[in-house]
């Protein structure tokens, strides 16, 4: 797989010129959201390198990440003539780079693409890595290829304008990145004032994020090891998507995120001894800033059936990244269900559920 280019922009209009002209195409097309297409396409109305781009719009939020809305990109492309010579940009959140890039990856067996990502998520998670995917059969990314972008163009001055629940939804995929990396890194995220953003410290910190992602794709770009690591709360945090999803009570990813934190650290407390003061900091962070998710012991069954369709599980064991300590990941852990079950009466027990 490809390396693909990140750039932190320091002028979104000189970068993006210069990422076009890098991508010779026939056809240039612009992929947003109702959301996207409102708030964020006006700041490139002015790039001349897209003068000619035609747009496609599809529906926001995460219940639009379907085959349904796929085959409609599919299917725009087709009736306005793209080539596998044509480009695409991806304008918008993780919903709009997972699914237009698998669009990419697959329309005429792979167009260039370029992901703009506009939320916190996506700029230091979703449209970065080369994963792109849908939502099926109720299960959360269960289709899609590794395709990287061509390059990831990454403008945080879009951040202003992101709603609280954006903002944190991607501030716990940094944590995750903190907690995977250097205890200086996660401490400098969780003392950061997200009351009152420093927009320029937070540029800084989305860089760090990122660099963070971006060595351990580099080393991994197959999920076969270290890579593994990313999926630091996303066993359990999946797992909550799907049935918040089943329940129509959808949830933000990092959300889900955040809550499987809190599991999946009290396992790595259990399993190989992830210190105690640490776990409680997650957890007061977390509690204080993401609320919890309501479900009883009725929903235990369940939510582990949700964990055995997890991607990285081999032979229906479900497969888990733990933590020693900061930075000291634990690759391709096991619990069994009463372990997993005791980790959701933790959860529920220090976060009031």
């Amino acid at each position: 797989m490809s390396k693909q280019e990140v750039i932190l922009c320091q002028g979104l209009e000189d970068n993006l010129t210069q990422a076009v002209g890098k991508c010779p195409h026939d056809k240039l097309f612009i992929l947003t959201d109702a959301h996207t297409h409102r708030l964020c396409l006006p700041t490139l109305q002015g790039v001349h390198a897209l003068r000619e781009a035609e747009e496609i719009c599809i529906g926001a939020e995460d219940i639009h990440k379907n085959i349904e809305t796929l085959a409609q990109v599919w299917q725009t492309l087709s009736e306005r003539g793209a080539t596998r010579h044509s480009l695409l940009i991806n304008l918008g959140g993780g919903m709009v780079t997972d699914l237009g890039g698998f669009a990419a990856a697959t329309f005429k067996r792979g167009i260039t693409y370029i992901n703009i990502p506009t939320t916190l998520l996506a700029m230091v998670d979703a449209s970065v890595g080369g994963k792109t995917g849908i939502n099926f059969n109720g299960l959360k990314n269960e289709i899609g290829v590794f395709a990287p972008a061509a390059c990831v163009l990454i403008e945080t001055d879009f951040l202003r304008t992101l709603d609280a629940h954006n903002f944190f939804s991607g501030y716990a995929e940094m944590l995750k990145h903190g907690l995977i990396s250097t205890p200086g890194h996660l401490n400098e995220l969780l003392a950061f004032d997200t009351d009152r953003p420093d927009y320029e410290h937070l540029k800084q910190l989305v860089g760090q994020s990122v660099q963070v992602k971006e060595n351990i794709v580099e080393q991994d770009p197959k999920e076969q090891g270290i890579r593994k690591a990313l999926n630091l709360g996303h066993t359990v945090g999946h797992a909550f998507e799907s049935l918040a999803l089943a329940e129509h009570r959808p949830v933000l990813h990092g959300y889900a995120v955040a809550w499987g934190l809190v599991c999946e650290l009290y396992l790595s407390h259990l399993q190989v001894g992830f210190p105690q003061e640490h776990l409680r900091q997650i957890v007061q962070f977390v509690r204080e800033h993401y609320g919890c998710f309501d479900f009883d012991c009725q929903r235990y069954e369940q939510l582990y059936e949700l964990m055995k369709h997890d991607k990285k599980n081999t032979g229906g064991i479900i497969n888990f990244t733990l933590l020693k300590d900061v930075g000291d990941i634990r690759l391709n852990q096991t619990a069994d269900k009463s372990m997993i079950f005791e980790a959701f009466d933790f959860y529920r027990e220090c976060m009031g559920a």
